[in-house]
């Protein structure tokens, strides 16, 4: 049995139910789960939210400013030391996905020669296994920790997970397992690290070691967010903003498409790529030097800071929209150009890029976005709320034409549209790297009958019925972490 010590945690629900379990992991149907834990020992539990993407999107690779809503669904982690070297981590929700719940390995296996091995080497170990590749989440961290802050980990350590952010839903159940993985880490082991660095830290683990081509919007939402605010940053490359309160009047839904989104996915990366391509081009373009860095580029840029997002839509379009071309394989792009200034992805010279409606994305996005938020101030108006989902709508479009739409959340777009603001209902756009997933909407705070008449609808239409997201909650820097110790 355990208690709580410290900070009061009674407003959240998710983290009673946690200790409840902790409490019974002696009845547990996974083996390795019903001994895990040492009782007479101290348990650290940290929690980390999802996030609803309201604006922002994919632009945030591209410099952008995002706005983005923590949502209720947290991950919760639950981290005590080993006696040994061994990471011990065990997944409540890995069956549901059919996976294997329970992960082994050894803080030797993350060593070569007494050096930490390289991000790739630790990619193809946790790829070697599909059913336990979910642990690179969270056992990743202690490389990255080794490897970009020096920390020599003198035991390992037993880790619980339990999520309660749906998997494949665009709402960044990757980034909240992360952060909360991290943050214990970093607790139980007593590292210092800033609450930003955190959260670029976490995005190296998807990047290098997962291997998913994110941004960093997701880990600092899962970070920095607050309940009943919009986390504004802009991505240059994670720069916090001061956040945007959701006014009383309005309120954010998010609806689950039921088609499954991964910003692994092809689509996903062939448009971070045609971005990057267009931006290296529009530096050839307006003469700004750029040195061959073996497959990365770098390009010295005054004009735009090197983010694609600063450049102004009307100049874009005045200028350079013309001069790009509307595709590109590969091959020729890296023929004339040499590579992009993308530290993340690879061009693969056998695939034709579009370039063209992937650059003009991120520019006009930041317009939106930066139109958004200023628009968000009191007082609320339905003329405003009008000019607010206009905005949604036109993102939807703009990732439709980047080929990132999905017929599910388009389905969900139309139903917002064809009910409307007499109903007070006024915009939506699809979230993250879109392709499915879930679709953000905007509407008057009495609008909820609406937006179950659409879940009725849609799972008329589809057969399947979507997950409603309705709540925020606070980020993991405001929670903290939470010391259980012994009776």
């Amino acid at each position: 049995m355990v208690k709580t010590s410290g900070t009061d945690y009674s407003d959240y629900q998710d983290i009673d139910e946690f200790i409840e379990i902790l409490n019974r992991l002696d009845t547990n149907p996974t083996p390795e789960a019903r001994h895990l834990f040492n009782q007479d020992k101290e348990i650290i539990i940290t929690r980390a939210p999802g996030r609803l993407d309201v604006m922002g999107g994919i632009a945030d690779y591209s410099g952008s400013l995002v706005l983005q809503m923590p949502i209720r669904e947290a991950v919760l982690v639950a981290i005590q030391k080993a006696d040994d070297h061994r990471i011990q981590i065990i997944s409540l929700n890995a069956e549901e996905n059919h996976r294997s719940p329970y992960f082994e390995m050894s803080l030797h296996d993350f060593e070569d020669q007494g050096k930490p091995i390289s991000y790739s080497t630790s990619r193809n170990f946790f790829a070697k296994n599909p059913k336990t590749s979910w642990a690179a989440y969270i056992a990743g961290a202690f490389l990255v920790l080794s490897v970009e802050k020096s920390v020599s980990f003198e035991t390992g350590a037993k880790i619980l997970i339990r999520s309660n952010v749906p998997e494949g839903k665009g709402v960044s159940s990757s980034a909240a397992l992360e952060v909360s993985a991290m943050q214990a880490i970093v607790a139980l082991f007593n590292i210092r690290i800033e609450a930003r660095e955190l959260a670029l830290l976490c995005q190296k683990v998807e990047n290098l070691i997962v291997g998913a081509p994110c941004g960093v919007m997701d880990q600092m939402t899962a970070v920095f967010g607050e309940e009943n605010r919009l986390m504004a940053l802009l991505c240059q490359p994670a720069e916090l903003q001061e956040s945007v309160a959701i006014p009383d009047e309005i309120s954010l839904w998010g609806l689950d498409s039921g088609i499954r989104h991964s910003v692994s996915g092809a689509d996903y990366s062939s448009v971070r790529i045609g971005a990057f391509m267009g931006y290296r081009i529009i530096a050839q373009l307006s003469g700004l030097k750029a040195e061959q860095k073996s497959e990365i580029v770098s390009v010295k840029d005054p004009l735009w800071n090197g983010y694609l997002a600063n450049i102004p839509p009307s100049f874009f379009e005045q200028n350079y929209a013309s001069n790009l071309p509307e595709r590109i394989a590969g091959r020729k792009f890296l023929d004339e150009y040499g590579g992009t200034t993308d530290h993340v992805t690879r061009i693969d010279p056998e695939h034709q890029y579009t370039i063209r409606v992937p650059t003009r994305h991120p520019i006009h996005e930041n317009f939106r976005v930066k139109t958004f938020s200023q628009l968000l101030a009191s007082p609320i108006t339905n003329e405003k709320l009008s000019l607010l989902g206009e905005l949604m709508f036109q993102s939807h479009a703009s990732y439709s034409a980047c080929g990132l739409g999905s017929e599910g959340t388009d389905l969900l777009v139309r139903l917002v549209r064809k009910y409307g603001p007499k109903n007070g209902l006024f915009g939506a756009k699809i979230t993250g790297g879109g392709s499915g997933g879930t679709v953000a909407v905007i509407g008057r705070q009495d609008a909820q009958k609406t937006i179950d008449r659409i879940i009725e609808e849609y799972e008329k239409k589809t057969g399947y019925q979507p997950y409603l997201f309705q709540k925020s909650s606070d980020g993991a820097l405001k929670f903290g972490y939470l010391s259980l110790k012994a009776l």
